[in-house]
């Protein structure tokens, strides 16, 4: 259930003043009565009580001091959350627990009445039934600049169709928690609606992990912002200014931009397969779809036009026979007639001539696109893998993007396996990998500090040691052997790996939680981690061309309990005020440092440190004061203008975030470019463009006028092949006991199907039925249970003479007048295939 407000509890004034501090120190101790240890230990909050008795798990001695005591509350010292006996729930103490002693390191923070003492991003978050993992998470993302700075100033660039609209909703919450007329808490409703609504795991009440809430989040957040890549902008192209409406046709190359892990989702359709043909599972939609014309036609005429795409079909008109076409997908075949197809009221392509015929020629396969997003902007590193084989020494390099990374905490032996030189040089060939395992500097620093004290005390964890277990050598034998091209076999082999590029923010989550068959155990190992310095060079490879890798820390998720139960809270740096504050759930508290560095850390948010940014900063701030009213005025992207603001590594203008290739305004964008743009005065645009590069330059918009023609080209297209196919399937589903059915991959038509339903601009590569194939005795047979539907041959070579492709799958059906055991005729299934 939501905990109740405590202003319904009469029992507060009651309260002693206590800090954090004293209760973690008493959460170290035993019940007073059994002599029990923790961690399901009550302390008594009772004025000068200083109490502390054994929970439900054990005999329950708080409460029967409570009922012998009339002492009503009592705060569990591994939660720290409040329960009242005599009111029988929780209750949240509206004065945080506060300082002991002038020394003490926690601060209440001021009441919200006082607007003039109030700091933006100090507002709490309600908790809505143990919720306490996502209001901890939702804080450490709010404290981190370059996002929420977006979220509160390019406000306007949320956009989208995508439901359940969860960009929206955080951007709702990230202004009511900076808002400088704050609420004392902030209920996050509609953004906990919107993550049940995508992943069930979080519907209902019960506990679930904090990472695994950013990381849904966070995939959702970038799945609805996203936007295609621009092709890297070349120098020698650059617009010419105030050269009007003629545009740029600048050349398209392949980027070199990666896209987040993220990108690779694709779009569900809403067909399904059912009853062995291709159909509409929406009523509506497929009502919206059909023409009314459909219902009416001659079965004469429909035969006649079925006749005439089968014989194009097989007469090869458009060269797809031979599965090869020099033109463009869109580009029309240019006759001495005329060139633009005929489409009857039915929905078939009718051609005057021999000699006019319109064809889409059939594409190449269908590149990747890569998207990027102010999610990957923020968070998207790069790491590079090498695998090397022990037997050839070859090497096989990988890149792999990543907006988090899950480090191993490394034990007693571990440790000093991992600070072992020998260890560091082991396995390595002369002239293999050379220096990629090459012990780190910092390395030799602690060695020492390692012998004398990990011995006797324990281990000693830093973030460092985290960091180095997870870039350690990985050997790749047993079991676990690795493949070798070259070899061709399996062979024993050392994996390694570096970062190629950091991010602006670098997440870091640490792995305490092993989940097995039966159980699941914490690791509670305390990891030092540095506020400030969190050097990353020792990691970085070798080629890397990032420049800054020295990181602060913004915030801390930290996890009290055990793995089964337990509480989330967030310490979190203030970017306003520069100080450190603890987020548990509706409670706001200043603490010192000291505080956040004794925290049993879980999640980490770091951030790029570079002061040269923060001086470039203040002089371009100077400039503006410079301005001249007659100077010529420039455009620049928004979106790059607050990375400018935000980021260490701001990277190359991005004006084609608002720019089309040919150099205008997509018409998409048209209707809210004031939103994607601000105006420069031009000794402003001179010295960023200097220094960052990027462009283009830009002083005049228009509305593309060939992105228009393009739009509108794609849009006729869509709705040929939409009613094309819907006329075709409908009459399939009307014909009786069809001799041939083909078949066709589910996957591609989703694929066409978003693009004739305009989710995706791109239209599908040639058709690709080779996964719902399997190879028997050398022929090519369909696979059973593959994810293929059932067309009939007219729909086939309609979407084959458009994309081409196969190979072509064909279900021939025999009916079998001869009596089986049981005097029933059964239905002879046979599975034709042919390769086009």
């Amino acid at each position: 259930m939501p905990p109740t407000s405590s202003s319904d509890c009469p029992h507060l004034d009651c309260v002693g003043e206590i800090t954090k501090e004293e209760l973690i120190q008493k959460s170290h101790g035993q019940c007073q009565d059994c002599k029990v240890g923790g961690p399901n230990l009550w302390a008594c909050l009772e004025n000068g009580c200083a109490y502390v008795g054994c929970g439900e798990s054990h005999t329950d001695h708080s409460t029967v001091h409570s009922q012998e005591t009339r002492h009503n509350l009592t705060v569990n010292l591994t939660t720290l959350r409040v329960w009242c006996y005599a009111c029988s729930k929780e209750v949240f103490l509206e004065r945080k627990l506060g300082p002991h002693s002038p020394n003490a390191n926690s601060k209440p923070l001021p009441s919200p009445q006082s607007a003039s003492q109030v700091r933006a991003g100090l507002t709490g978050l309600k908790n809505i039934g143990n919720t306490c993992y996502m209001n901890a998470a939702l804080q450490a993302l709010s404290n981190c600049p370059p996002l929420t700075q977006f979220f509160l100033e390019c406000g306007s660039l949320v956009r989208t169709d995508k439901k359940p609209a969860l960009c929206k909703s955080y951007q709702k919450l990230v202004s009511d928690l900076w808002h400088k007329n704050r609420p004392s808490y902030v209920v996050p409703t509609n953004l906990f609606q919107g993550i049940k609504a995508i992943n069930p795991m979080f519907r209902g009440y019960s506990q679930q992990d904090s990472q695994e809430f950013l990381r849904c989040l966070m995939d959702q957040l970038h799945e609805e912002l996203k936007e295609p890549l621009a092709e890297p902008y070349d120098q020698s192209n650059s617009i010419t200014v105030d050269n009007g409406p003629e545009e740029d046709n600048r050349s398209q190359s392949d980027n070199d931009f990666q896209s987040c892990e993220s990108c690779g989702s694709s779009e569900r359709a809403d067909n399904e397969v059912q009853a062995g043909n291709v159909h509409m599972d929406d009523t509506n939609e497929a009502e919206m779809l059909i023409p009314e014309q459909d219902e009416i036609q001659a079965n004469r005429e429909w035969q006649k036009e079925k006749n005439m795409i089968n014989d194009f079909y097989r007469a090869g008109v458009h060269g797809v026979m031979g599965g090869n076409s020099g033109g463009d997908m869109d580009k029309d075949v240019d006759t001495t007639a005329e060139t633009t197809p005929i489409i009857s009221s039915q929905g078939a392509i009718k051609v005057q001539s021999r000699a006019s015929v319109t064809t889409f020629s059939p594409p190449k396969n269908k590149r990747q696109k890569k998207y990027r997003s102010v999610i990957s902007d923020v968070f998207d590193g790069t790491i590079v893998s090498s695998v090397q084989c022990l037997t050839c020494d070859r090497v096989s390099v990988t890149l792999e993007n990543f907006q988090d990374i899950s480090l191993p905490i490394p034990g007693k032996e571990d440790l000093a396996k991992l600070h072992s030189s020998t260890h560091q040089t082991s396995m390595v060939k002369a002239g293999s990998c050379g220096e990629a395992y090459a012990p780190q500097g910092w390395i030799a620093f602690v060695m020492e500090y390692i012998k004398r004290c990990v011995w006797f005390w324990g281990p000693v964890v830093t973030l460092q040691d985290c960091l180095a277990a997870f870039f350690a050598r990985d050997e790749l034998k047993g079991d676990n052997m690795y493949s070798c091209e070259k070899c061709k076999k399996l062979r024993n082999g050392v994996k390694f790996c570096k970062m190629q590029s950091l991010p602006e923010i670098l997440c870091i989550h640490l792995k305490r939680f092993r989940h097995e068959l039966m159980f699941s155990t914490k690791i509670s190992t305390h990891v030092s981690f540095p506020l400030e310095g969190l050097d990353l060079q020792p990691f970085l490879a070798k080629d890397s061309s990032t420049q800054t890798t020295n990181y602060d820390l913004l915030s801390v998720i930290c996890h009290h309990g055990t793995a089964s139960s337990g509480h989330y809270i967030a310490y979190c740096r203030n970017d306003v005020n520069n100080l450190w504050y603890e987020f548990d759930d509706q409670s706001v508290t200043e603490v010192s440092e000291s505080c956040v560095q004794n925290a049993e850390a879980y999640v980490l948010f770091y951030k790029k440190s570079n002061e040269d940014a923060v001086k470039e900063r203040r002089r371009v701030s100077g400039l503006f004061s410079m301005m001249e009213p007659s100077l010529l005025q420039f455009y620049i992207s928004r979106q790059w203008l607050n990375k400018f603001k935000t980021f260490a590594e701001p990277g190359p203008i991005s004006n084609d975030d608002f720019l089309c290739s040919h150099g205008g305004v997509p018409p998409n964008k048209g209707a809210f470019i004031d939103d994607l743009v601000v105006m420069l005065p031009q000794n402003v645009w001179d010295h960023l463009y200097s220094r960052y590069g990027g462009g283009p330059a830009v002083n005049h918009l228009y509305v593309c006028h060939t992105c228009q023609i393009e739009i509108e080209k794609l849009e006729k297209r869509r709705k040929s092949e939409l009613d094309m196919f819907v006329r075709l399937n409908k009459a399939f589903q009307e014909e009786e006991s069809p001799v041939v059915i083909y078949c066709i991959s589910m996957q591609w038509f989703r694929e066409w199907e978003g693009f004739v339903k305009g989710k995706d601009n791109d239209p599908p590569g040639p058709i690709e039925n080779s996964k719902i194939t399997v190879n028997k005795n050398g022929h090519l047979t369909l696979k059973q249970g593959a994810d293929s539907g059932q067309i009939s041959e007219e729909t086939w070579n309609f979407l084959h003479s458009i994309y081409g492709g196969g190979p072509l799958v064909t279900v021939r059906q025999n009916i079998s007048h001869q009596e089986t055991e049981s005097s029933q005729s059964e239905e002879k299934i046979e599975v034709e295939t042919r390769s086009l």
